[in-house]
This record gives structure tokens, C-alpha cells and sequence, in this order.
């Protein structure tokens, strides 16, 4: 099939002759692993031959065994490990021109120029003052005979990509650093259980969680599980916070709460720079309050255990978009490092992003706080805004009075992060001065009046509860218009918020078509989007999707393990998400699939076929286990049945086959630290954008909005948050399918086939650009997504 001229294909870009090296360095961190797999197996795929450097610098100081090449099998069964199998270990030799002397001796023996390290921006750093010196690091190894003049003009270039795996989440100019979700998992994990015992006994708990210069941990796990009180060292808390945290935790207890939770960062530190401990906040609380107090320090719990979905497709992304930086530069690129920008991966030059990560450092160590946070960047303030605006309920009396009535409701099939949605919801409404309403079951609920006002402590806890509290049914609003311009008139509704799944959307066209017959239906809308299926036109990710693919992911890793030590076995595994191959597509990647039937991507008996035969083939090296993932309407006549069946017979004598139905414990579960935050944000957001159109749609003592553009649906587009009339959608809308006409993560599938050595054609159209860390500041919502 010819390629179109626009686009750029990586297979114009070889890697013969070259050789890659690929090292983990500092702190381990989960996904790392992933990474090196995606470096590995990209690296050979393009022809290069891959060197695994062991226990980081130390490694490529000390050389021999240390520095070894790898091959495909090298790097099987080791996605869904924690931790790093390559080591790493700090080195104090690398940091001495003699360390970097023996270093540069051991690359060039070996002929590798090309140096893909993972790690923090101690790591990086080191990296790239290697990279200026190695000109004249081979001089000095001519001079001293242990090279000849031939290997130092082969050789005269250090080419440097960095991926930066820290559990921090420190390092400015990507959104997500490798290890950051599977860390929040881990807290969350610890949070969840402990609220239970805390709610048993009444008592408070005070939780220390890692970050010794960057509070991202304890923010962005204070925000998921709707903690009383957080402490991080870029907004120290003003002088006299002790009175205000006890104010707050007393408060709490007297609208009923059980519990008190309170997070604090291990670098948490008051505005005189002195360090606030864990047990220096217990033994306030006790002081002050009497109340029984216990402390939690996580630690390394936090970097261990298994990598999140997020993080395997992150690292997966990132490693191989390494390989193509590294086959794109030239003598004159700077070393780069290769990030996360909303959902798209971006290179920037590696000492911009450095120099920007150690200002954040020097604006708090000149207690220049508020500084501090902006540099951290958008994601970061947003995390913080939203934090403060749902954990501080002001006094009534500083509230300001709207008079406007707005309802919640929650449309379509259950997804995990839809509770935190509604939370969010109704408490920046209430700070908005807004009366908020909750609808139970959907428009069904709507019609038969089952809506009722909701204060600001209804919805505690809700965060970490899956499901919908609220209930939700697939009823669609067009045969009950009537009844439903009736319930919005009696409860005078100013404005609505559907959180909800492809139903919700064609509620939200339904509400808009009826406007020129009921004027009780001009009001402000808004749509969030949330569905494991991740179908809805408008937003790259739905609310749900990300806790769906960790319990794919989870189930994945399960089923593997089951079959090691037993003879070679194919599972056969069917995921939801009606006729989107979204959840088996990113599953599938996340889990190391060998391919992943979809209905976007039509496939015959001949790929069935070819598929069989890559798997054959495939058994007869060191790999014992396949893994293939069948979205449920990928194709009406191969179904997961007749896939089991033809693998079993064309399979006999080589391996066996095994099947599994996920089903609805996809759509279960407490939701993903994800799943929580985006939820959180994204109703705070679409909340934010309901006040200003009634403000706007205010007139002769009425709300009368009847445009195209006060009905949207939030979305995120790219790297933003964009709000879409839900009318400019529908051209961009299969309705017979229910997708979107065209979908983002498409781009992914070449992946997954490439790292299960398929060979393939992937767009690298939007790789290869260098981007400036300046360029990624002024962003007007900083979107962080999965994949």
C-alpha cells in the first residue's frame, strides 16, 4: 500500500551500524523496566545493536561483564516487574574525570555512540556533561595509546537521549515522569485501607509519603483521597497554620466525619524553613485536640511493586520514541530528552529542562514559594488551586450569592472516578455561591423527579468509591422531555452537568434539539466524558478508561503467571468496550500482547493465520506464553470462541489455548489515582465554565442561554482542555458504532506489533520536533493523560 506524502515513516531511518546503550541510574523507579524493553526491542528492530549497561555508571565505569548486549528474548517477561532487572546504583567514580575516562574506553571498545539513560536530573546531567567532554575524553585516550585515531574519528560523537524515570514527578517539562502513577497506586492503596480502620476507631492519621524537594506525592494524593490537610516544601503553610489545621480537623468531626486524614511530604517545611515532621503534626494534633492519632511513614513501599498501566505505556512510548531521536541526530542536535506533553510525546533539549528543575529549587531555597509552584508548572498549580478550592469550605458568609440552582446527574454505564467527578462538582459550586442539585439514575431519575439539593458534606469520601453513587441508567431524554422541562421548572434549574458515557452525549443533543420547544431546557449544559470504552467524540480520554486498563493490565499479568512453568500456552482474552478497541489496543500494550483484535482495524482469516504462525514461531525460542486481546465487536463472525478454537487446532503440538471473558469486573473497582484527579479536575473545570455562561446568559431577571456554545462537552484535545459545542461533534461522530471517526491512540497499535516483532509501519509524523520548555508553560489548563 503506498504511504501518503504527508506523512514521515520510520522506516526511512535505519539503525545499521549503530549501537545503542541503554542504562538505568539513581533511584529505581517502576517502569523502568518497560523502558528498557521498548529501547531493546526498538533498538534491534531498526537494525542497531543494544548493549544493556549494568548497575547504571557504575557499570559503564567498571565495563566487562557489566556492559553486555542484548537480544529479543533478553527482555521477555519483564514488563510488568518493578524496580530495575538492569541495576542501578549511585556512582561516585563517574563523577571524576578519571570515572568518565574509563567509561568513554569501555563504550568505544565496543563501538557504542549512542547513550539512552533513564533516571533523574542528577542522572541526565551527568549524561550530558559526559557528552561535552567526549571529544576530549578520546584525545586523551589516543594520547595515552588506548585507542587509535581511526576509532577516535569513528567514534567522535556521543550522541545522549534521556527518559526520566523518579517517583517525584520532579523534573520540569514533562507532565509525568516514569514511576509518578504507580507510586500514587501505591498510596492510594495504603489511604483506601487506612481510612477503613481510622473510621473503625474515630481516629486521625498522619501519612508521610517521599518527596524531599517536591511535594507532586503528597498534592496529588491528598487531592485523590480528599485529604483534611497537606503539607509540601513549594507552599509551606502561613505562619499560624497549626490553629487552622486543628479549626479544620475539628470541623470536620463535628459534621460527623470518623476520621481525619492528613499528608504530609518528607521535605515539608513551615515558611521559616523549618522542617514540619509527621510526628511533629501528631503530636500537635493530640495536644491540641485529644484526638487519637497514629503515623503512617510509607517509604520504599512507595517504589516498589508492579508498574501501573500508565506507567508501562508511558515508558513503552518513551523508549521507543528514544531510538528514533537517536536516529535522527547529527553531531550538532544537543541532547534531548524525550517527555510527556497531554497525551503526545515531546523531545526537549535535556539542560533546558535541567536549568528549569534547578530554578524551582533555588526559588524555594529563596523562599520565593508562589515562584516555586509556577515553575513547577501548570499541571502542578492546577493540582494545588483545586486542592484548596475542595478541601477549605469558606464560612457562608463569604460565599458569594448566585441564586442560580445547577443539577448533577450521571448518565450511562457505571465508570470508577464518576463520584469524584460529582464531588468535585457540587463543592466548587457551593464555593461559588451555587445551590447544587443531585439526580439519581440519569434522565429516568430526571423525569420522575428523584432530584434533591446536596450540602458540601454529602459528598465526603465520595473519591475513592467506585461505581455511581448518584445511580445511572442508559435512558435516553427524548420521549420524556416534557416531564423533564417540567422538573427543571419546579426546581427552577439554572444549568446542568451530565457526567456520563456515550448516552449522555446524545442525552446532551436530545436536551438541544427540544430548546425551540421548551425554553426551560436554555440553560447552560455541559458534558464530561466518562466510560471505560473511552468512545466519546471530543476527548482524547473518558473518565473510568485509565482504572479499566489496570484491571485488564492486572488480570493480563495474572493470567501469564499462571502458565509459567507449565509447557508453551496462548491465552485468548475478550475486553469490553462495545465497538472501540480502545481498552484492547492500550491493554495490549500495557500487557505485552501479541496482537489485539478491533473492530477499527478489519482483519480476515489470512491475519488470523499469520498470527498463528508469528506465535509458532515466536515458541520455539526461550518464550513460553502468548497473549492475545479481542475487543468484544471487533468482528460479528470471529469470535472469541472461533479465535480459541482455530488457535487450538492450528496451535496442536506446539502450545495449548486458554480463554478468558473479562466482563463487567472492568467497569468495577475503587478507581485509579487517574481516574480520581481527572475526575476531580475535570468537573472542577466544566463547574468553573457553568458559573461564567450564567453570569454571561443572565438577563431581565432570567438564565436564557440558546447558542451552540452553551452546550459543550469538555474534552481533552491533544495537550489541552477544550470545551466543543456538541453540535460542531457530530460530523466527527460514527453514530452506528458509537466512536469517534477518527481516534488518537490508532497511532499506538504499530507499537504493541513492533515490540511483539511484527513488522509494521508507524507514523512518526508528529516525532522529531525539538521542542523549548518556555513553549510548554502558558497552556491554560495543562492536561495530563494516560497514553
Amino acid at each position: 500500500m503506498a504511504q501518503p506524502d504527508n506523512k514521515k515513516f520510520f522506516e526511512n531511518l535505519t539503525g545499521a551500524g549503530k549501537a545503542i546503550a541503554v542504562l538505568t541510574s539513581g533511584g529505581d523507579a517502576q517502569g523502568m523496566n518497560a523502558a528498557v524493553r521498548a529501547v531493546v526491542r526498538m533498538g534491534i528492530y531498526v537494525g542497531a545493536k543494544v548493549y544493556f549497561v549494568h548497575e547504571g555508571y557504575q557499570g559503564m565505569v567498571d565495563g566487562g561483564d557489566n556492559i553486555k548486549e542484548a537480544n529479543w528474548e533478553s527482555v521477555s517477561s519483564m514488563l510488568q516487574v518493578g524496580g530495575t532487572v538492569i541495576g542501578s546504583a549511585r556512582c561516585k567514580d563517574f563523577r571524576t574525570h578519571e570515572g568518565r575516562l574509563k567509561a568513554a574506553h569501555n563504550l568505544v571498545k565496543r563501538g557504542i555512540t549512542n547513550l539512552c539513560v533513564i533516571g533523574g536530573d542528577g542522572s541526565l546531567t551527568g549524561a550530558n556533561l559526559f557528552r561535552e567532554e567526549w571529544s576530549g575524553l578520546l584525545a586523551e585516550l589516543v594520547q595515552q595509546d588506548l585507542i587509535d585515531e581511526e576509532a577516535a574519528q569513528k567514534y567522535s560523537a556521543l550522541h545522549i537521549v534521556g527518559m526520566v524515570g523518579s517517583i517525584d514527578n520532579d523534573f520540569c517539562g514533562t507532565d509525568m515522569t516514569i514511576g509518578t502513577d504507580s507510586a500514587l497506586h501505591r498510596i492510594i492503596e495504603v489511604v483506601d485501607a487506612i481510612m477503613t480502620t481510622a473510621q473503625s476507631h474515630q481516629r486521625t492519621f498522619v501519612l508521610e509519603v517521599m518527596g524531599r524537594h517536591c511535594g507532586y506525592l503528597a498534592l496529588v494524593s491528598a487531592l485523590a483521597c480528599g485529604a483534611d490537610w497537606v503539607l509540601i516544601p513549594e507552599m509551606p503553610p502561613e505562619d499560624g497554620w497549626e490553629e487552622k489545621m486543628c479549626q479544620k480537623l475539628s470541623a470536620t468531626r463535628s459534621r460527623g466525619s470518623r476520621l481525619n486524614i492528613i499528608i504530609v511530604a518528607e521535605g515539608a517545611i513551615d515558611r521559616h524553613g523549618k522542617a514540619i515532621t509527621s510526628s511533629i503534626v501528631k503530636d500537635l494534633v493530640v495536644r491540641c485536640l485529644g484526638f487519637d492519632t497514629r503515623v503512617t511513614i510509607l517509604g520504599h513501599v512507595q517504589r516498589g511493586g508492579t508498574p501501573s498501566a500508565f506507567d508501562r505505556i508511558l515508558a513503552s512510548r518513551m523508549g521507543v520514541e528514544a531510538v528514533l531521536a537517536l536516529l535522527e541526530t547529527t553531531a550538532n542536535t544537543p541532547a534531548c530528552v524525550v517527555s510527556l506533553c497531554g497525551n503526545q510525546s515531546v523531545r526537549l533539549p535535556l539542560m533546558e529542562c535541567v536549568q528549569m528543575t534547578q530554578q524551582v529549587q533555588k526559588a524555594m531555597d529563596e523562599k520565593k514559594f508562589e515562584e516555586a509552584v509556577r515553575l513547577r508548572g501548570r499541571s502542578f498549580e492546577n493540582n494545588l488551586r483545586t486542592y484548596k478550592l475542595l478541601a477549605h469550605r469558606k464560612p457562608e458568609s463569604e460565599l458569594p450569592q448566585s441564586n442560580y440552582n445547577v443539577a448533577v446527574l450521571n448518565v450511562g454505564a457505571p465508570a470508577a472516578g464518576m463520584n469524584a467527578a460529582v464531588r468535585s462538582a457540587v463543592r466548587v459550586g457551593i464555593s461559588e455561591g451555587h445551590k447544587m442539585f443531585a439526580v439519581s439514575d440519569g434522565f429516568e431519575g430526571f423525569y420522575k423527579g428523584q432530584i434533591k439539593e446536596v450540602k458540601w458534606a454529602d459528598v465526603g469520601g465520595w473519591t475513592g468509591q467506585g461505581g455511581s453513587l448518584l445511580g445511572t441508567k442508559r435512558t435516553l431524554p427524548a420521549k420524556y422531555i416534557e416531564k423533564i422541562a417540567e422538573q427543571m421548572r419546579k426546581y427552577n434549574i439554572n444549568a446542568l452537568l451530565v457526567i456520563g458515557g456515550f448516552e449522555a452525549y446524545l442525552g446532551i443533543m436530545e436536551l438541544l434539539a427540544a430548546r425551540g420547544i421548551y425554553e426551560e431546557l436554555c440553560v447552560p449544559m455541559v458534558m464530561v466524558p466518562a466510560t471505560v470504552s473511552n468512545n466519546v467524540p471530543g476527548s482524547d480520554l473518558s473518565i473510568g478508561a485509565d482504572t479499566a486498563l489496570n484491571a485488564i493490565t492486572d488480570t493480563c499479568d495474572r493470567i501469564k503467571q499462571s502458565a509459567s512453568g507449565t509447557k508453551h500456552r496462548v491465552f485468548i482474552i475478550e475486553t469490553m468496550g462495545g465497538y472501540c478497541g480502545y481498552l484492547a489496543s492500550v491493554g495490549g500494550l500495557a500487557a505485552g500482547a501479541d496482537a489485539a483484535y478491533i473492530y477499527e482495524e478489519p482483519f480476515d482469516i489470512r491475519d488470523l493465520q499469520s498470527n498463528v504462525e508469528h506465535l509458532t514461531e515466536k515458541m520455539k525460542t526461550s518464550i513460553q506464553r502468548g497473549l492475545i486481546l479481542r475487543n468484544e465487536n471487533s468482528n460479528e463472525n470471529y469470535t472469541t470462541d472461533f479465535i480459541y478454537q482455530l488457535y487450538s487446532e492450528e496451535g496442536r503440538g506446539v502450545f495449548d489455548c486458554r480463554k478468558n471473558v473479562l466482563g463487567h469486573m472492568q467497569q468495577g473497582g475503587a478507581p485509579s489515582p487517574f481516574d480520581r484527579n481527572f475526575g476531580t479536575k475535570i468537573a472542577a473545570k466544566a463547574m468553573q465554565w457553568i458559573t461564567k455562561k450564567l453570569n454571561e446568559s443572565y438577563r431581565q431577571g432570567r438564565v436564557f442561554a440558546n447558542t451552540e456554545d452553551s452546550a459543550c462537552l469538555l474534552g481533552m484535545r491533544r495537550r489541552a482542555m477544550v470545551f466543543q459545542p456538541v453540535v460542531q461533534l457530530k460530523d466527527e461522530t460514527d453514530f452506528v458504532h458509537r466512536i469517534p471517526k477518527e481516534q488518537w491512540w490508532l497511532k499506538l497499535r504499530p507499537l504493541m506489533k513492533i515490540l511483539a516483532k511484527y513488522k509494521t509501519s508507524y507514523d512518526v509524523s508528529d516525532s522529531g520536533q525539538l521542542e523549548h520548555v518556555a513553549l510548554n508553560q502558558p497552556r491554560e489548563f495543562e492536561a495530563t493523560a494516560a497514553i
